[in-house]
This record gives structure tokens, sequence and C-alpha cells, in this order.
């Protein structure tokens, strides 16, 4: 093993035998291959400290560990998927405060650091803020999908700015072919993959606190600045000339279908973005790095706001206080704890410290690059938003905005629904 692992573990040795020995409960969403991830994860943890460690998963975690907190049993540490249930319990006093200290850890080795920190920020029920979330294994958003062949046959290189990303664009339409692969499908919840592209155009086109004034409606839906992020993806979902079955196909097409038109032959677009599960609704037999591959879905050079990063991950947070829970939570600021998962599969990190040769897939650490070239990473707005609106009006809505409807009016509509939760 590394040396530097050794001397994280050894130093979480030290913590638990200066104490006794605590059994620590954690409780998760994962189920299947991703719990004999953690477990190995926390099967590390145990041999490092001597703590003894059992985990729960379940697909119903947010309606359990609610009830479990209620009830006065819930488990030493839960693992949140999204920060707006842990932020609304830490304000109900249901949330431990963080060790003195791990922010600054933070800051510092996780890639876009204050970002991390103010994810995992909430009021307390007193209403002063406190670190409560620590985030490990997270997702990208922020990625457009391609064909390498069919960009090497056409002489077309891979976009590194926003800027160059629209020139390949009109470049494409000229040699008469079609650009991009946009379907908003997905039965009841149809619309949804249109709010990505509106956050992460919202990111590229205003400061990230402008971003997060959007999400907690501080900043109204109607707002100048998010019907500019809107309009923004309208340039393209809305151009018949770019979009593969023209601009009225967009909302019909459903998102799992939309990226086949990468392979088939002449090619149907050349473009697809979507987040890092797509690949799963690829053909049957596509290889990634090979017969497919993505890059950073790139921000404007010209507006200054780094390389921001669209995505989500899982927050874990103290809802039983005892010494093993704040050492695992120390345990999980060591690379080990995230080389473990690195060498399974499905795992990206923000951490700067962690050996990256220990992924086990070329496209996870390719992936994890852009995450720690990241300047600001947000989660996912529209989980963040109350779910009448974020799984609500704003998809609804952005299914009326491709199908014509003025961006003003669908905003205003939006903004009224948000209203209506007051």
């Amino acid at each position: 093993m590394d040396h530097r692992l050794l001397a994280g573990s050894a130093a979480l040795a030290l913590i638990a035998g200066a104490a006794q020995a605590d059994k620590v409960t954690v409780f998760g969403p994962w189920l299947g291959p991703d719990q004999e991830n953690v477990e190995a994860v926390l099967a590390g943890f145990a041999e490092a400290t001597g703590h003894e460690v059992a985990y729960v998963g379940s697909d119903s975690f947010e309606q359990q560990i609610r009830i479990d907190a209620e009830a006065g049993s819930a488990p030493n540490v839960a693992v949140f998927p999204q920060p707006g249930l842990a932020s609304d319990m830490a304000g109900e006093g249901f949330l431990t405060p963080l060790a003195e200290g791990t922010g600054d850890w933070v800051r510092d080795n996780y890639a876009a650091g204050q970002s991390w920190v103010d994810l995992g920020t909430y009021a307390g029920p007193d209403g002063a803020d406190n670190l409560y979330g620590f985030f490990y294994k997270v997702d990208v958003k922020s990625l457009v999908w391609y064909s390498p062949e069919n960009f090497e046959d056409a002489g077309y290189d891979v976009p590194t700015t926003m800027e160059e990303l629209k020139e390949l664009t009109d470049q494409i339409v000229a040699d008469g072919e079609t650009p991009w692969c946009i379907g908003l499908g997905s039965g009841g919840a149809t619309g949804w993959p249109a709010t990505d592209w509106v956050e992460d155009m919202m990111l590229r086109t205003q400061p990230p606190e402008v971003y997060d004034a959007w999400v907690s409606n501080e900043t109204k839906f109607n707002d100048p600045a998010v019907i500019g992020a809107i309009e923004e993806f309208g340039a393209f979902a809305r151009n018949d000339d770019y979009v593969a079955g023209g601009a009225g196909a967009v909302a019909t097409t459903d998102f799992r279908d939309s990226p086949k038109g990468l392979f088939s032959s002449p090619p149907q677009c050349y473009m697809h973005k979507q987040a890092s599960f797509i690949p799963a609704f690829f053909p049957e037999g596509t290889v990634v790095g090979e017969d497919a591959d993505f890059f950073y879905f790139p921000a404007y050079e010209g507006k200054d706001l780094g390389s921001p990063v669209l995505g989500a991950g899982t927050l874990w947070a103290i809802t039983n206080d005892n010494q093993g829970a704040h050492d695992l939570i120390n345990y999980l600021q060591s690379p080990e704890a995230h080389e473990i998962w690195m060498a399974r599969t499905g795992f990206l990190t923000p951490h700067k410290g962690v050996d990256t040769s220990v992924f086990s897939d070329p496209t996870l650490k390719k992936m994890n690059d852009i995450l720690l070239g990241a300047t600001t990473f947000r989660f996912d707005g529209s989980d963040l938003m109350p779910g009448g609106v974020g799984a609500g009006t704003f998809w609804t809505g952005m299914v009326d905005y491709t199908g014509g409807k003025d961006a003003q009016e669908v905003a205003d509509e939006i903004q009224s629904s948000w209203d209506s939760l007051q």
C-alpha cells in the first residue's frame, strides 16, 4: 500500500485506539453493486480505526431517514443524495455540525473547494450556519458526447470554449450536416434534460452566486439573467438546422433514444449533451473511448467565469453523534477512502490528493479530470428547488419553450407556480 495511505490509516488508528471503539451505523441510498462498493470503503475504515461499522441501504432513504430521526433511532451517519433534505434536517436539529477545521480541509483539498463547503453548509436550529455535510462520491453532468470517428472523418476538432462550440455547430450546418441530437422525452418526467442545459448555461453566463440566488428564488425565475440562460439553450434546441429531426422533434424524442443518432450511418448528428450515465443507452457493443467519447461542455472564454461544472453527489452527515461518526468523516478525508472505490467502479471525486491511476476505468478517470479542473461546482439546480417547480413546472415549462412559447412567458408561469407554494 502507498506509504501516505499507511500514514493516514495509522493516524486514524491512534484516534480510535485512544478511546473505546464505537459501533458506527451508516444508512444510505445504495443497494446492489454500489452497496458492495461502499461496504468495501467502510471495511477500510473499520480496519484503520478499530470501530465496528454496519451499513444499511434503502431505495426509500429520503422517507426513512426522517422517520428514524423523528423517532430518535437515526443511524450515526446518513448519506444524503440531495442537499435539500439535509438542509431541512439541519434546521430541525437532526444533524450534528462537523468537527472544526473540516471546512478548511475541504477548501484546501477539494477542487473548487469553496463550492463544496457552500453546498454542505446549512443553518442550524438556532439560525447559525455550520458545515453539516461532507461530499463524497460525485456525478458530472457538464459533458458533450460525440463519435471520434465522425469528428475525424469530417476534420472537426474538439472545442475548448463556448465560442468554439458555437463555431463548430455552425460549421457542421455549413457542411450540410446536423450538429445536435436533443431529446426531452422521459414519460412523466418529460422535460428534465432541458433543465440541465439551462443550469449549465446559468453557470456559463452568470457568477455562481447568481445561480445560488436563482435556486433559492432570491433571484426570481423570470429575472433577465434566467431568461437569458433559457434563451441560450433555445439557441441550440429551437433552431431547426441545429437539431436532428428539427426543433419540433426535441420535446417528443425520448432522451434514451436521442444519442443513437451519433452512431447511425450516415450520422444524424455529431454531438449530444448529457450526463455521465448516458452510455447505458448507447447501442449494444459501443465502447466508450473508441466508438464514443466526450468533452467538457465548455465555458465562454470572453465571460471570465472560470470552468464551472454542473453535477450531483452524495453528502455524509452525522445524524446520531458519537466519536466513531466523527472518525468516519475524518477517514473520508484520506486518499485511501476514495481510492478504494475508484479502483472498483462508478466513483468520481474532487479530492486533489488521490492517485488517479487507481481508476479501474479510463473513462471515469477522464471524467474525474474534468471535476478536478473545475473552478466552480454546483449541484443540479432543479433538485434543490421545491418539487412542484424543480420536478414540475420547470420540466413542463421547458417543453412549452422548445415548442415555441416565449421564454418570458414560460419564466413568468414558472415563477407564478413557485409563488403559489409559499
